[in-house]
């Protein structure tokens, strides 16, 4: 396959080729014809928050390989080569049958172990709170429990690569130093917590802030609040839900500035009823409503830059995203605040970071997973292509 675009970091036009699954051949462009061609070229996006999408929910007790392999997909048509399965608070035995079946999954399938590089448990061990809880049932939130953890972990033949905790639960800084000595990342949210309960978290070995500004209550105390702790906090990073539903752009602006792109991390947060037409569900232990764009559709084109808000029925409260992270890349570029590469790296190569894999790069030997993608000064970003292994995968529209 060989294809032609401009390298996201430097700019110049470039031929790649790529066989067998790497990049075998990549010089300034030459005479040849090409297979595909594209403004700019990078690595393809790695999400850590990812709950399911088009009904599917990793939480179901009836979820199966067939389903995985569906989420697996359609993220791959938003640009995502790799992502974290996100389990939320739930009883022990519906946690235990999503972990087993994503991990059984990946053990017979070459795909999924390549697309899927670890598993993200939101929960349980959360604020009660309403507000904190968000979305979270409230009959199963539950102290911080190694013991469970663990129990999990074997269920997920130990694929469980981040957690997040409300480090104010009782046992939740034991639990985080427990977590830290395994390799574990801990992440903070869905908290109402005190600065000094942040501040013991932190120092326990918590990373990073889950969709900062979120799964919080409505109203906060204007200076000495979790929020201001947090990204205060220069040892912890934060990850943030670009969608156009979950923060406005001025707390983005915000956000990027305090942290940098250096401790940022994208992602879309995708629900269970991520691409959904708008409409009540309750397939779940809430009702949610899949709520219609302004101007109102009944149902969006994904690459046209408009997304539909989830809600648990008759609140405020979000519940998880409608959108890709493909749609975050473009909302955050719009906002001018971070470079092409800058904003591309967020959601692809800080998440990697987070999780300790490598990064991914466009060298000759690198696997090849990239994106195709038109961007510019006067054009939103509009991704072209996903490109893994040999495969020229469209996006979904």
């Amino acid at each position: 396959m060989r294809l032609r675009a401009r390298h996201y970091r430097t700019g110049q036009m470039l031929d790649f080729v790529c066989e067998q699954g790497r990049i075998v051949y990549m010089e300034p462009v030459g005479r040849e014809r090409v297979d595909q061609e594209a403004e700019w070229v990078a690595p393809a996006f790695c999400d850590v928050q990812v709950n399911g999408c088009d009904g599917i929910s990793f939480n179901s007790d009836a979820l199966t390989a067939e389903q995985i392999q569906h989420v697996v997909e359609v993220c791959t048509r938003h640009g995502i080569a790799q992502l974290c399965p996100t389990l939320v608070t739930a009883s022990h035995d519906a946690l235990v049958h999503g972990f087993r079946t994503i991990h059984q999954a990946c053990e017979r399938d070459a795909e999924l172990r390549r697309a899927i590089v670890g598993i993200h448990l939101e929960g349980p061990y959360i604020s009660p709170e309403d507000g904190p809880r968000g979305a979270h049932p409230k009959a199963h939130v539950r102290p911080a429990d190694w013991e469970e953890f663990c129990r999990f972990q074997d269920a997920a033949g130990g694929m469980i690569r981040m957690v997040t905790v409300a480090p104010e639960v009782p046992g939740a800084i034991a639990f985080i130093e427990k977590a830290k000595q395994t390799g574990i990342v801990v992440a903070l949210g869905h908290t109402g917590a005190a600065g000094t309960h942040i501040r013991d978290a932190i120092r326990a070995g918590a990373r990073i802030s889950t969709h900062l500004g979120n799964g919080s209550h409505a109203v906060l105390p204007r200076h000495e609040n979790y929020l201001w702790e947090q990204l205060a906090a220069d040892g912890l990073w934060a990850s943030m839900i670009a969608d156009g539903h979950h923060l406005p752009d001025t707390v983005m602006r915000c956000m990027l500035r305090v942290k940098t792109p250096a401790r940022m991390v994208l992602t879309c947060d995708a629900s269970p009823l991520a691409g959904s037409p708008p409409g009540k569900y309750a397939q779940w232990e809430h009702e949610f409503e899949v709520v219609s764009p302004s101007p109102p559709s009944p149902l969006p084109r994904r690459g046209e830059g408009r997304s539909c808000k989830i809600v648990v029925a008759g609140t405020p409260y979000l519940a998880g995203s409608w959108a890709f992270t493909d749609l975050c890349v473009r909302n955050v570029l719009r906002l001018g605040e971070t470079s092409l590469a800058e904003t591309i790296d967020m959601a692809s190569n800080q998440p990697r970071a987070l999780l300790g894999l490598p990064p991914r790069r466009l060298e000759i030997g690198e696997p090849s997973e990239l994106i195709l993608f038109d961007a510019g000064p006067e054009r939103d970003f509009q991704l072209r292509a996903t490109i893994v292994g040999d495969q020229f995968i469209e996006p979904w529209l």
